[in-house]
């Protein structure tokens, strides 16, 4: 059976910045990768999703992504980029290919899917949160009889026609889905903090270069972990509208559930048809549960390479995987990085 220099499973923004720096080299590598065609954990977002950064903030390695038709690029756009970006680069890519497990025999990878195996010297995994959707525990939840879908499984206003909505979480998600359902439905939002909107003149460059400083403090120990965050709304056309339209306004998630709602911390009841989570998702790294290695949805790392198996990088899926390497611009140092140990690491199999 033939073997692998690298193999990489997930060929969303982690896997094809990694790709993009492996190309730099003469490896035998091979992308795997569940979908049926490019965009990654894009194809599973909401219609009329937009990024909220201009193209240098929202481009892969190596090329920037064609100027959008609006202010920011939107989730078709996107999509569009990263199929053209795996056609200029030739990537070697199998799909739709879905792994279910990953073994080390002590000298080789062992890649078991749902149709061939593959064997490789290393693996990088890069199969990023969107198929893990995160839900926090609510007293009463399952007591709840109406609809409840994660912002993962959004797609537009068609789905809950006619329903009142409670609208979980905030961040971008939960402010763009709460200015878009507003317009045809009853909408409550409810937030665990406080809502922070930037100027109107400040996109998502703000975020990167403020989170960076947090995170800078963070590691200096001047900063708490809870008060570094991501979050912070970036006002798009669209959150503008619902901000003129006086619906931007939310309730603390200090409520219990009932079968037909929920009851709030003051006491009062409030009925709904249906519930979004807009609550973030975790690591999505069932494929590597026969190493053993997964602890509480994370892998003890040393940056991206595991650290208790030689061979084994994770790309892609947060700052436990190098700093803002689960965005579109951060990702590409912790690539680049990656690539960087996988050659010496092969240079030492062969020569060491």
């Amino acid at each position: 059976m033939k073997i692998y220099d690298v193999i990489i499973i997930g060929s969303g923004q982690a896997g094809l910045s990694v790709a993009y720096f492996l190309n730099k080299h003469n490896l035998d590598y091979l992308i795997l990768d569940n979908n049926t065609k490019a965009g990654g954990s894009w194809l599973k977002v909401w219609d009329s999703l937009k990024l909220f950064s201009p193209g240098i903030y929202s481009s892969l390695s190596g090329w920037m992504i064609r100027p959008p038709k609006e202010e920011y690029p939107n989730k078709n756009e996107f999509i569009t980029y990263m199929s053209n970006y795996e056609k200029r680069y030739d990537f070697p890519i199998k799909r739709p290919v879905n792994v279910t497990s990953v073994t080390h025999d002590g000298e080789y990878y062992h890649i078991e899917t749902d149709g061939e195996k593959y064997i490789s010297r290393t693996v990088i995994g890069s199969t990023g949160t969107a198929a893990n959707p995160k839900i926090p525990k609510f007293e009463g939840v399952e007591n709840f009889k109406g609809e409840q879908l994660h912002s993962i499984n959004y797609r537009n206003p068609k789905q809950l026609k006619g329903k009142k909505v409670l609208i979980i979480g905030g961040g971008n998600s939960g402010a763009q889905i709460v200015s878009e359902l507003s317009k045809t439905n009853k909408v409550q939002w409810a937030t665990f903090t406080p809502l922070t909107f930037l100027p109107d003149d400040v996109d998502g460059r703000y975020l990167f270069n403020n989170a960076t400083q947090k995170y800078r403090s963070l590691l200096k120990g001047e900063l708490k972990k809870e008060e570094y965050s991501l979050a912070d709304i970036v006002m798009i056309d669209s959150v503008k509208n619902a901000r003129a339209r006086g619906v931007l306004h939310a309730r603390r998630s200090t409520f219990t559930f009932k079968s037909d709602g929920v009851v709030w911390e003051d006491g009062t009841s409030e009925t709904f048809d249906a519930v979004i989570w807009c609550t973030g998702f975790k690591a999505n790294l069932s494929f590597l549960s026969d190493l053993n290695i997964v602890e509480n949805g994370e892998v003890k790392t040393n940056g991206t390479r595991v650290e208790n198996l030689k061979g084994l990088w994770l790309v892609g899926y947060g700052n436990w995987t190098g700093f803002a390497s689960a965005t579109i611009y951060g990702v590409g140092k912790t690539a680049k990085n990656t690539v960087e140990e996988v050659i010496e690491y092969l240079i030492n199999l062969k020569f060491g």
